[in-house]
Order: C-alpha cells, then structure tokens, then sequence
C-alpha cells in the first residue's frame, strides 16, 4: 500500500512480492485470514527495505500518505497518527523534512507510515539493513515492543540472522531459488525482547538457525 514504481517493486524479494500480491506464485496460496490473497496487492501493509519517504513533504504528511493512498481520509489517518508520534520517538518532529531526520528516525517515521495501514499483516522487508550496528540494535528492541503491543501478524523479512532470532516468535528458514522451506524454528524467548541481544539463549537459537542454513546447502537445497 504505498505509491511506490513497478522498478521499485521489482528489486524485492519474491517471498516478499508474492506476498503483497504483485506476483502471482506457480503453486500454492498466500492467505491471510483464510482468504486467497495471491495477486490482490493492499491484501497487507508493506513496509519496503528503503524508508522511501516523500522529500517535498513534512514527516506528518509522510506519515499519512500510505493510509491516505488505501482510502483512509486524511483527517482520520492524522489523529490516529497524532497519537503515535510519541509511542514511535518522534515527538517534536512532525513538521521535520525527512533531510532533517536522522536514519533511525526516518525508519521509525517509514514504519509509523505502514502501521497507519488498517491492515491484519504487516510485511517488513528487511527494515533494518542499511543502518549501523548500534542504530539496528536499538531499533530492534524498539520494534520488538511496538509489534508485542499492536497484536497485528507481522512478517518480517531479513537476511540477518540474529535479527530473525531476536524479532521473531518462529524463524522460517528458505533455501535459494527456487524458494523451499528448509526448517521452521520457534524461538522459546520472553516477549520483551529488552537486553536479549547478548543472552545465551539467543546464540542457542542463533546456531539452530545456521545450522538449518548448512544443512540445507549440503544437501543441494540452498
């Protein structure tokens, strides 16, 4: 649900595409809720690796151009944001540019836009990617609250193995092309997510992860 060019849409993933609709799989379903989503693109709010922010307009009008786009009025979408600048760290900001935002306000302003989506699923493609270490790992903790508090379905998308084990309640492993799941982990760790980073249960789960990865490249999957 963005205002985003067939380029740019070509340049994610195909898990990523297939499910927000705009391609089709070869076999199978993508369902959400029950229903047959596959090829009904705004089925779920897409939050894209690049924050794609509007420069010619201000982080509140960005903040609503999503919601906007999916037929919320605009009015609505405004107040409903209003009361989440704080929840997402950017109380101060809203008449800010995004060329006066640093990277991790500008991802947090970017995921304040797909969370205005009134969506079941959210789709996070690899949010997180293009920040320093220390930027991703505070966000990490941030989202890990924000999603434990929303109750929406989130997939998350992410070539970063601790970041799937540190964000996420169960870790799909896919092979390389063509896509096939290697293993389905469930990450056994408390909801809040606060200071896991360096817990040994992290790097327990960390290793299960590869080793799915190594075993599935031995036997010709990956």
């Amino acid at each position: 649900p963005h205002p985003l060019g067939p380029t740019t849409a070509t340049n994610w993933p195909s898990s990523a595409r297939m499910a927000a609709g705009l391609v089709v799989p070869d076999s199978g379903t993508v369902r959400v809720g029950g229903e047959d989503v596959a090829g009904r693109p705004g089925a779920v709010a897409l939050h894209p690796q690049r924050d794609l922010l509007l420069p010619w307009k201000r982080a509140k009008a960005n903040a609503v151009v999503a919601a906007e786009v999916t037929g919320t009025d605009r009015a609505v979408a405004a107040a409903r944001a209003a009361g989440l600048w704080d929840r997402f760290g950017l109380t101060g900001f809203e008449r800010a540019w995004p060329s006066q935002l640093s990277g991790g306000m500008r991802q947090r302003l970017a995921l304040l836009r797909t969370f205005l989506v009134e969506r079941p699923v959210l789709l996070l493609d690899e949010p997180f990617g293009a920040l320093d270490a220390i930027t991703r790992r505070d966000l990490h903790e941030w989202l890990a609250g924000i999603t434990a508090a929303d109750r929406r379905t989130v997939v998350l998308v992410t070539h970063d193995v601790e970041e799937a084990v540190v964000l996420a309640h169960r870790v799909v492993v896919l092979s390389d092309r063509p896509g096939r799941v290697v293993a389905e982990i469930d990450i056994d760790l408390p909801a809040d997510r606060a200071g896991l980073s360096t817990d040994p249960r992290v790097a327990e789960l960390r290793a299960d992860v590869l080793d799915a990865l190594a075993r599935g490249h031995r036997s010709g999957e990956t």
